[in-house]
C-alpha cells in the first residue's frame, strides 16, 4: 500500500470488516493480499536520508486534500474507446487509465499493469476508488501476446483483473521475481507464469518474428500486506526487430536508467509515471520533471513520451491535473515530444514534434488539452 493512501485506508478498515460479514470480508482481504514470503529485495540506490514514513504529515495531507477538494476533477473525465486494428501495429499504445496500457510493438500486443477493478485496495469497499470508469471492458480488448506486471501494489496488480484474464485468456504473465507467488495463490497455471529478475528476458514468437520482454531495473518498493519488499519491482523493455518501447511501471528517479537505455534502447516510445509524487516519498514516485529526465536518458531524439500513473486514482496530495501541466512545461523546456491521450485513447506511430515539444494534434486529434475542460 502506498504511503499516500495508508491513512485513508486505515481510518476505515475496522468498520469495513466489522459485523456479521466480518469473517467473509477478512477471508476476501487475505486472498487479495496474495502470497506472503520471507525474501527481501532492495533498490540499488539507497533511499534519500530525508525519506521517511511520517504519519502526522500524511494525516495532515489527507485532511488538507479533503478540505480543499484536491485530487478529484470538478467534472467528468472524458473517455475514448478507440478500436484496435485487426493486426497489431509496429508502434502504438492505448492508455486505459493509471498505468494500464496496451502496447503494440512490431506486431505484438502487450498488456501492462492491467487494473480494471473499482478500487486499488484489498477491500472492495474501502480505499482509493476510480475517478473515471474503465473506458472499455476487459473482454473487449483484442488478442494479446502477454501480460506484464511491474510490481505487486494494488494499483498495478489487481486481483479481479487477474482472475478474469486467467479465466478468459490463455496468455503468459511476465512478472518480477516473487510476484509469481501471488499468481499461484490465485490459481494462475504454473505454465503461464514467467518470473524474471532484472536484466532477464522472455522471448515471444509470432509468425516468424520475435519480441524480447526484458525485466529491467526500477527504484520502488513492494508489498500487499504488512510485509514489505518480499517481491521484486521492475520496469519493462520491449525489444522487437525494428522498434523498442520502455514501460516504467512505477519508480523513483535513478541515473541507472541510462544503463537500461544503453543495453536495450534507445527507445522509440516511453511510458513513464508522472503522478502520486510528494516530498514525503521522493525516491519511489517520479515527478513530471524527473519523468522527462528519464526519457532523455533512454529515448531516441524525437521519440514520444506517453505519461501514465495519473488521472485515475487519487493517491497523493497534489491536484489531479497538476502532473500533466508540469509535464508539459518540463517537456517544452527540454524539447521532448509528449502524447497525452484521454483514457481509452490510442496513439498509432511515432508522432512528429511540434514547436512546443508536444504532439502534433493532427496525430492525436482531441487529445492535446482534454484535461483543461474538466479541471
Amino acid at each position: 500500500m502506498r504511503l499516500g493512501t495508508v491513512v485513508t485506508f486505515a481510518a476505515g478498515a475496522a468498520a469495513g470488516i466489522a459485523g456479521a460479514a466480518g469473517l467473509r470480508a477478512a477471508s476476501g482481504l487475505k486472498r487479495s493480499m496474495g502470497a506472503q514470503v520471507d525474501t527481501v529485495y532492495t533498490n540499488t540506490d539507497p533511499d534519500s536520508p530525508h525519506q521517511r514514513f511520517d504519519a502526522a504529515k500524511i494525516a495532515r495531507g489527507v485532511v488538507g486534500r479533503a478540505r480543499h477538494g484536491l485530487g478529484a476533477p470538478s467534472g467528468s473525465i472524458p473517455l475514448a474507446a478507440d478500436p484496435s486494428p485487426e493486426q497489431a501495429s509496429d508502434l502504438a499504445v492505448t492508455w486505459y487509465g493509471h498505468s494500464s496500457v496496451l502496447i503494440e510493438v512490431d506486431g505484438f500486443r502487450i498488456l501492462a499493469d492491467p487494473v480494471w477493478g473499482e478500487r486499488v485496495s484489498p477491500s472492495p469497499t474501502i480505499g482509493p476508488a476510480r475517478l473515471h470508469p474503465v473506458p472499455v471492458a476487459l473482454s473487449s480488448l483484442p488478442e494479446i501476446d502477454a501480460v506484464i506486471i511491474s510490481h505487486d501494489h494494488y494499483d498495478h496488480l489487481d486481483l479481479p483483473t487477474i482472475d478474469e484474464l486467467t479465466r478468459d485468456r490463455d496468455v503468459p504473465f511476465c512478472v518480477p521475481i516473487g510476484v509469481g507467488g501471488h499468481l499461484r495463490a490465485w490459481g494462475v497455471p504454473e505454465d503461464r507464469i514467467v518470473e524474471l529478475d532484472w536484466d532477464q528476458a522472455h522471448t515471444l514468437t509470432r509468425g516468424g518474428r520475435s519480441l524480447k520482454v526484458v525485466c529491467t531495473e526500477a527504484r520502488h518498493f513492494s508489498g500487499r500486506g504488512l510485509t514489505r519488499n518480499s517481491t521484486q519491482w521492475a520496469s519493462w523493455s520491449l525489444v522487437g526487430p525494428d522498434h523498442a518501447v520502455f514501460f516504467g511501471g512505477d519508480t523513483g528517479f535513478t541515473e541507472r536508467f541510462k544503463l537500461v537505455g544503453d543495453h536495450f534502447g534507445p527507445f522509440d516510445l516511453t511510458l513513464l509515471p508522472i503522478g502520486a509524487y510528494d516530498p514525503l516519498w521522493p525516491d519511489v514516485h517520479t515527478n513530471p520533471e524527473e519523468a522527462v529526465a528519464i526519457h532523455q536518458l533512454i529515448a531516441k531524439p524525437g521519440a514520444p513520451l506517453v505519461p501514465v500513473h495519473w488521472a485515475t486514482f487519487n493517491l497523493a496530495f497534489h491536484d489531479w491535473s497538476e502532473p500533466v501541466e508540469r509535464l508539459l512545461a518540463a517537456a517544452e523546456e527540454a524539447g521532448v515530444t509528449t502524447v497525452i491521450p484521454m483514457p481509452g485513447g490510442r496513439v498509432d506511430g511515432a508522432p512528429s514534434q511540434g514547436p512546443s515539444g508536444t504532439v502534433d494534434p493532427a496525430i492525436a486529434p482531441g487529445t492535446r488539452d482534454w484535461w483543461e475542460r474538466v479541471r
